[in-house]
């Protein structure tokens, strides 16, 4: 079996989401990364070296500088002839470009999976994680998304696989790239952060989220994330958001202060390694699932653990 991987990238460098799938890919069959950008020979060799990859797929042109899905999908789609698998990350750009695929494939979608149970069967979470299902497709080719924390980083680190140039199909005009508005940050982002510590709307207001979240994730160099009442109350960006509609995440260890564990939450941090939680509720959701509980103050907690790490 033939596998075409998207690989996400910024044009400079290797997307941590890419390594996670390359680990899945691996699973089906002969890897081929597919590496659609602009002045992107660096991600190019970068993917060459990564265990899993056996080939290396490059389209270097000015139409995919931005990577827009009306672009890239029927660039994918057209080299899908030689393959019985495309494979893209869950991110937000791997979920936009493989529907598109799928679509001009006439195939339907595998999304989300998180498990490879045989060659057309794979397992993916359902009702905010609370049921998994196994599916199987009875396509002749498969569009697939992998959630990223389910496998294992594939190592970046070994033997050169070979890279060959593609050529270009040009810009469709579906879509024009206007602008970026992007949040820049010394922390690690949030997806492939070691250390997360999210807070809740008991913070009550962003003065307060910024006085007691930010001097603990300094002394843990830890990423900042939020639940969606948090964000929704503004005391964050979205981008900071974890949960079904923000970011799956899955670090070796989470902090959830003030946060109840609502479903929509739980499933973007369960699988987090060791999650500890700090809530005044003892009945609050989040501690049916956290390896650590500690029912207190969270104003009275937070500074005092800050103080003596």
């Amino acid at each position: 079996m033939k596998v075409l991987l998207y690989v996400e990238h910024d044009n400079h460098a290797l997307k941590d989401a890419t390594l996670h799938a390359v680990t899945a890919a691996a699973e089906l069959g002969d890897v081929t990364a597919l590496v659609v950008g602009h002045g992107c020979g660096a991600v190019a060799e970068a993917a060459a070296r990564v265990v899993g990859i056996n080939h290396v797929l490059v389209v270097d042109a000015a139409a995919y500088e931005h990577q827009l899905a009306e672009n890239v999908a029927p660039l994918a789609t057209a080299f899908m002839a030689d393959f019985n698998y495309f494979l893209a990350p869950a991110t937000t750009t791997g979920k936009n470009i493989a529907p598109r695929v799928a679509a001009l494939l006439d195939v339907m979608q595998v999304s989300d999976i998180i498990a490879i149970e045989g060659p057309k069967t794979f397992k993916r979470p359902i009702y905010a994680g609370n049921a998994i299902a196994t599916v199987t497709s009875r396509d002749e080719k498969l569009v697939i998304t992998v959630r990223g924390t389910a496998f294992a980083k594939a190592s970046p680190e070994g033997e050169h696989s070979g890279v060959f140039a593609a050529e270009s199909k040009g810009d469709y005009e579906m879509s024009a790239f206007v602008g970026a508005e992007v949040a820049a940050s010394e922390r690690p982002e949030l997806t492939s952060a070691r250390v997360i510590v999210s807070g809740g709307r008991a913070l009550k207001d962003a003065e307060t989220f910024e006085q007691l979240i930010t001097p603990l994730a300094d002394k843990l160099g830890a990423a900042i994330g939020a639940s969606r009442a948090a964000v929704d109350a503004g005391y964050v960006p979205n981008d900071y958001q974890v949960g079904q509609t923000g970011k799956i995440v899955a670090p070796e260890l989470y902090l959830a202060i003030g946060i109840s564990g609502a479903i929509q939450h739980l499933a973007g941090m369960k699988d987090s390694k060791v999650i500890v939680a700090i809530n005044k509720d003892p009945d609050a959701p989040i501690f049916s699932i956290a390896d650590l509980g500690l029912v207190g103050d969270l104003f009275a907690v937070v500074p005092e653990l800050t103080e003596k790490l």
